[in-house]
């Protein structure tokens, strides 16, 4: 099934890929494809949702850098709050995970054309998959 989803930012052309149409969120792709720390926390919570504290741990990253490019990318919708989390002393945390799975970028005569998978969790996406069937 083939659906065609238009909005002001992206519009989606198959399944689950979206052309990114606003120049300001094809900014923020970009700017984070071209940070080797930032690739390493998308890489890190591409799969699994994770804190702050694992990325860290996981990424080797310093903590200020790591807070810092992690507040650009929430900011910029690159990487979203998937669930929040309380431990048993009530203290809450995030649970982080990339915003798209896979990232197309062609550069052509002065255009910039950016297609994005979105990574939707694999519930949603069986959720999705039940719901469609015919």
């Amino acid at each position: 099934m083939m659906v065609t989803l238009i909005s002001q930012n992206y519009s989606i052309t198959a399944s689950w890929v979206m052309i990114i149409n606003s120049e300001t969120l094809k900014q923020s792709i970009l700017s984070s494809l071209a940070d080797k720390e930032m690739r390493t926390i998308l890489d890190s919570i591409m799969i699994h949702p994770k804190s702050i504290r694992d990325i860290i741990k996981e990424t080797g990253i310093p903590h200020t850098t790591a807070y810092r490019k992690i507040k650009s990318m929430l900011s910029d919708r690159v990487i979203v709050v998937e669930r929040i989390e309380i431990t048993p002393d009530g203290k809450k945390y995030s649970m982080l995970r990339s915003a798209l799975r896979s990232i197309t970028v062609k550069y052509d005569i002065g255009q910039i054309f950016v297609e994005a998978e979105e990574n939707i969790s694999s519930m949603s996406k069986a959720a999705e998959e039940f719901f469609s069937l015919e």
